[in-house]
């Protein structure tokens, strides 16, 4: 028996969890905690400075009763550390975060075992939100504000982009992935690629599902402001967005952005869906089900039943109360192989039934600028 094959039991164990939660079926919250505490006992033997983290807490899984005592490790623990059970032979991708050309990325690594269950969890909660009609089965279109995952081996976004995108949509009338890679790192859009292929669509009348970051959305909007133009895209068009600006283009509010997307790609807002997810994880959250109306307030980020939320005080490590802010910690059922508990370094409004996502914690940089974990180093230790 080699090492990984218990998480690799426990993978199958979380496979089937997601199976059932996603199909409708309540399964209780015990046995999310029992799944929790079985990574958090796996994790804790088999990630060296994970076990050192949790030391340095005086926590270890024999005293562990609940999920939220898992000790979180800083994401920018993933910069300076292998925070992985997989040996170097195993690992067949890595995912980095953004990053500049002076710092190093995070690295989250995975194995064959891995990118499946990094699939099952991306896709199922991705379909929920974007994808709640079907659609994707029905003539819809795809276009992806970035390169493909032959330019950008190590975006787990462009990943993800692949794998939700369907096997039925083939072809490159059906699907388009509209940037490319500058010397930099740096994504830049295909403005004429892209405004090409929503063209084709308006013209055939078909449904355009538009993914991308919020500065790619940014660029397209510019192209399209520039030439004068604005589209009407088909009924039952959809456009999601995720993550921040990274100084890629200038910065515009959500309300500002979401507006600017109706007037200009005639996207009407109840179909504009943001996400919110990073190389760090293995599952997303979303704020909004496309087509649906809109709820009355900010909109909530919510984690599917295999993960969890939670928005803690950085001076007690305590869950604040709801509408209080704090910072956002995740537990990850889809991470086997690497960390389940995860605190982000971002801000955030806690809410019944989910987050509002705030931006950055002030003590922290921007993603891709790398902090020294100190306590995942043990005394007289290195990494």
């Amino acid at each position: 028996m080699n090492r990984t094959e218990p998480l690799a039991d426990l993978a199958g164990r979380v496979k089937a969890f997601i199976r059932c939660t996603a199909d409708g079926v309540a399964l209780c919250e015990d046995e999310f905690t029992a799944l929790a505490l079985l990574l958090f006992q796996a994790q804790f033997e088999q990630v060296e400075p994970y076990r050192r983290f949790c030391l340095q807490r005086g926590v270890g899984p024999e005293a562990t009763t609940r999920w939220q005592s898992v000790p979180a490790v800083p994401a920018e623990g993933f910069k300076e550390f292998e925070l992985t059970a997989l040996a170097p032979e195993e690992r067949v991708r890595v995912f980095h975060s953004s990053a500049t050309s002076t710092h190093r990325p995070s690295r989250h690594f995975h194995g064959p075992g891995s990118l499946e269950l990094y699939e099952v969890s991306l896709g199922a909660w991705f379909e929920r939100h974007l994808l709640p009609d079907a659609a994707g089965e029905t003539g819809m279109r795809f276009l992806a504000l970035t390169p493909d995952s032959t330019a950008a081996p190590h975006s787990s976004l462009v990943h993800m982009f692949e794998a939700v995108i369907p096997k039925s949509a083939a072809g490159p009338d059906r699907r388009c992935f509209a940037a490319r890679v500058n010397p930099d790192g740096g994504w830049r859009l295909e403005a004429k690629q892209a405004l090409g292929f929503l063209r084709n669509a308006v013209d055939a009348g078909d449904p355009v599902c538009l993914l991308g970051p919020a500065f790619s959305h940014v660029h397209l909007l510019e192209a399209l402001e520039a030439g004068g133009d604005a589209l009407r895209l088909p009924m039952g068009s959809r456009l999601m967005e995720t993550g921040g600006y990274k100084g890629r283009s200038r910065e515009v509010s959500r309300r500002e952005l979401h507006a600017w997307i109706t007037r200009r790609l005639g996207i009407a807002p109840e179909w504009i869906v943001g996400e919110y997810g990073m190389s760090e994880l293995g599952s997303q959250a979303y704020n909004h089900v496309a087509g649906q109306a809109l709820r009355d307030g900010p909109p909530v980020f919510r984690f599917p039943p295999w993960g969890r939320a939670r928005v803690i005080s950085p001076d007690t490590g305590d869950e604040v109360a709801p509408g209080a802010t704090g910072l956002v910690q995740v537990f990850d059922l889809a991470n086997v192989w690497s960390v389940m508990a995860v605190e982000t370094g971002d801000l955030a409004r806690r809410f019944d039934d989910g987050f509002e996502l705030l931006g950055r914690a002030p003590a922290t940089g921007p993603r891709g600028c790398s902090l020294m974990p100190s306590d995942l180093v043990g005394k007289g230790e290195g990494p």
